[in-house]
C-alpha cells in the first residue's frame, strides 16, 4: 500500500485513512479549514513532528490527546497545519486601489482597517507602508488590526524583523524609508521602523469565533488567500460577519484565486477581486491613469 509517491511502510509512525479523517474533523471543526484528500502526505509531515514533540507513539493516541482537550497542544496542531505563504506587496494591484481609496475620502475620520490574514507580518507592514505614502505622514489618523489563527506567525509579525531578501523586491526608497539596520537585528536582516509599528496592532483571531474582537465601522478588509481553505457555507458565513463591520463605501479585498459569487447577496464585486458591500453605493476608488 502506498500513499502518494511513498510507501506507507518507511513511515516512522502508521497513519491510517480513519486518522487523516479524524484530523480533517478536527481542524475543520476547529478553525474552518477543510482539507482535501491530497493533503493527506502534508498532514502526515507535518504532524509527525508534533508526535515526536508530545512523546506519542502513535496518530491514535495524538489525536486521542487532542479530543481530551490539550489546550497547549491543540494551538500546536492548528500552527502545524496553517499555510503561511505571503510577502511585501503581494498582489500590488490591491495596494494601489487602497491608496486611491486613502486619497480619494469625503468624510474625515479615523481610518480603520483590518487585516484577517497576516501571517507573518509582511501583508500588514505593506498596509502600514501606503497608508504613510498616501497621507505623507509618519502619523496618519489610521489604525490597523493584523489577526491570525497561528500564533507563532502572529510573534515573528509583532517583531518585524526579516531577511534582507524577503525586502529585496521593495525600491531602495521603500527600504530607506521603513526599514533600518541596528544592535537587535542580525547580519542580513533589516526590522521595520517603530512608525510602522504603532500603526498595527498584532492580535490572534479565529474567523469562526461567534464574536470577533473587532469593532467597525470599518475602512477596508483584506481577507486574502485565506477563504480558499474554507467550504463555501463557511466562507458565507465569514462573510455575513463582515457586512456589518464595514462601512457603506469601505472595500474588501480578497486573494486573486478567491470569488464570492455565492454571496452575491453580501458582496459585490469592483473588479480585480475587490468587493463592496451588495447594498451599498460604493463604486469603488478610480482607477490609476
Amino acid at each position: 500500500m502506498t500513499t502518494g509517491d511513498k510507501p506507507a511502510y518507511t513511515r516512522e509512525f502508521e497513519f491510517t485513512a480513519a486518522d487523516f479523517e479524524r484530523v480533517r474533523k478536527l481542524i475543520h471543526e476547529r478553525s474552518g479549514i477543510a482539507l482535501t484528500a491530497a493533503k493527506q502526505d502534508m498532514v502526515y509531515s507535518r504532524l509527525a513532528r508534533r508526535l515526536r514533540a508530545s512523546g506519542d507513539r502513535s496518530f491514535a493516541q495524538y489525536l486521542a490527546r487532542l479530543e481530551r482537550g490539550d489546550a497547549r497542544e491543540w494551538e500546536s496542531f492548528i500552527n502545524s497545519l496553517t499555510t503561511n505563504l505571503t510577502s511585501f506587496f503581494r498582489e500590488a494591484h490591491h495596494f494601489e486601489m487602497l491608496s486611491r481609496h486613502l486619497k480619494n475620502l469625503t468624510e474625515m475620520h479615523p481610518v480603520k482597517i483590518w487585516c484577517s490574514a497576516s501571517s507573518t507580518g509582511e501583508e500588514p507592514y505593506s498596509i502600514a507602508m501606503t497608508v504613510i505614502e498616501a497621507f505623507n505622514s509618519l502619523t496618519p489618523p489610521v489604525s490597523i488590526i493584523a489577526s491570525d489563527l497561528d500564533t507563532q506567525v502572529l510573534e515573528q509579525g509583532e517583531r518585524g524583523v526579516y531577511q534582507a531578501e524577503r525586502v529585496a523586491k521593495l525600491s531602495p526608497e521603500q527600504i530607506s524609508r521603513h526599514f533600518i539596520k541596528n544592535g537587535r537585528t542580525a547580519d542580513g536582516q533589516v526590522e521595520v521602523r517603530p512608525e510602522l509599528r504603532r500603526l498595527i496592532t498584532f492580535r490572534r483571531i479565529n474567523l469562526l469565533d461567534a464574536v470577533w474582537p473587532v469593532q467597525g465601522p470599518l475602512d477596508v478588509i483584506f481577507c486574502r488567500n485565506v477563504m480558499i481553505y474554507f467550504d463555501k457555507p463557511t466562507q458565507y458565513g465569514i462573510l455575513k460577519k463582515f457586512v456589518p463591520l464595514l462601512r457603506d463605501d469601505g472595500l474588501l479585498f480578497a486573494g486573486h484565486s478567491e470569488n464570492f459569487l455565492h454571496a452575491a447577496d453580501l458582496f459585490r464585486s469592483l473588479g480585480r477581486t475587490t468587493y463592496a458591500r451588495a447594498d451599498s453605493t460604493a463604486k469603488g476608488p478610480p482607477r490609476a491613469g
